[in-house]
């Protein structure tokens, strides 16, 4: 799969469930429901920085949205580790 055709696949998600389900990145429904709107914005964001030119560059930008997301919603006084995302490499 060249380039073109790897954004024309990541531009044909209709949810951001299909895309985390592509990148076979674990996720927890629940925060998705509260974040979704975040966590789009972060990922568009991501794509737009750096254009992914294969799977693993596109994932790595997902999931790096994921976490960003994730580690915003914690406390920032305690020394919490991340909840809910299953490919943290933060712990």
């Amino acid at each position: 799969m060249n380039q073109t055709e790897f954004q024309q696949k990541i531009a044909s998600f209709t949810s951001i469930e299909q895309a985390l389900d592509y990148f076979e990145i674990g996720f927890d429904s629940k925060f998705i429901d509260q974040n979704r709107i975040e966590l789009v914005k972060r990922f568009n964001g991501y794509l737009i920085l750096a254009k992914p030119d294969d799977w693993f560059s596109g994932r790595r930008a997902l999931k790096n949205a994921y976490c960003k997301v994730q580690r915003s919603k914690l406390d920032r006084h305690t020394r919490s580790a991340c909840r809910g995302c299953t490919t943290c490499q933060r712990r």
